[in-house]
């Protein structure tokens, strides 16, 4: 057993009051650590990362056959030992996911809008997409009308060439005009999304992680509590940011709390992530031996890594 850090109490305060499900908690260090130096490890390893968490081995096997079933890892047999990558699949996920939960500073929004139609879907598929378009952030305007005005545009055409609703949703693009209220895009949104539930999830965030920056200031963190600080801090995060729409700022309240918890989040993450670089590098094999520095997207989260970030 480790011998506890001067940040261990408050990162298992922290643990305690986050209480991650195992299995997201897993997706969120194979998409934050394992992706980005390969995304292939031994399972020893994994269970190795994952107890600083209170997860054992039964638990990281249950989760691992789970994700497995789910289409995100496949599994390699050498002798006695599995190894575990992500799928093609599985990858592009993570990436997708990636573009959001790491991405630095938005270019101001040009006025326009992606209007998608779904009415002339058939009921089960059109859910379907209504489903898939909701997870990237479309809001449901009316009834068989999403919108959204800075979608991932890749993302939605793959999502209409998957669908089987496909050939029945019809996208189109669409300009605000200049003498349109401003009251009227407000409750124009309003409509669309619930900020007030997004704005108490940023609000929650904020109030777990922002002690971290005093206790980082004046003590700084084994590779160990780095690890489980960067761990839970991007596990929270993913949760808090892949549920926002992420409209531009034009369209919110200037005293958005998400602004605040993308600043936090940066400034955290570039705080631990060399000693936690060195934990991991510690602690994760794969099947070609030791893991070695990650891979150049890593470098750019969050607007950029410094070069001393491993």
């Amino acid at each position: 057993m480790p011998t506890p850090g001067r940040l261990d109490p408050a990162i298992d305060a922290l643990l305690e009051r986050l209480r991650p499900d195992a299995k997201s908690l897993i997706v969120s260090l194979l998409g934050d650590a394992v992706a980005p130096h390969g995304g292939v490890i031994w399972l020893g390893s994994l269970v190795d990362l994952v107890e600083p968490f209170g997860l054992n081995e039964r638990v990281v096997r249950t989760s691992v056959f789970r994700l497995s079933k789910e289409g995100w890892l496949t599994s390699t047999q050498v002798g006695r030992r599995s190894a575990y990558g992500l799928t093609e699949s599985g990858r592009r996920r993570f990436e997708a996911a990636d573009r959001i939960i790491y991405a630095g500073r938005r270019a101001p929004w040009g006025g326009r809008w992606t209007v998608v139609f779904t009415g002339l879907v058939d009921g089960e598929a059109r859910e379907a997409l209504r489903r898939d378009l909701a997870w990237q952030g479309f809001g449901q305007l009316l009834p068989g009308v999403m919108i959204h005005p800075e979608p991932d545009e890749t993302a939605l055409r793959q999502a209409l060439a998957d669908a089987v609703a496909g050939d029945g949703a019809v996208a189109m693009r669409a300009s605000g005009e200049d003498w349109a209220p401003p009251e009227a895009l407000r409750d124009l949104v309003a409509r669309a999304w619930d900020l007030a539930a997004l704005a108490a999830g940023y609000a929650a965030f904020l109030d777990a992680f922002r002690p971290f920056l005093a206790l980082l200031e004046r003590s700084e963190p084994s590779p160990r509590e780095a690890f489980r600080l960067r761990i839970l801090l991007v596990h929270a995060w993913r949760r808090a940011i892949l549920r926002d729409p992420l409209l531009p700022e034009e369209l919110l309240p200037a005293d958005w709390p998400g602004a605040a918890a993308r600043l936090l989040v940066r400034n955290l993450y570039r705080a631990v992530r060399t000693p936690a670089e060195t934990h991991l590098t510690r602690t994760m094999l794969t099947p070609d031996g030791p893991v070695g520095p990650p891979d150049a997207g890593y470098r750019v989260r969050f607007g950029g890594l410094s070069e001393a970030a491993g």
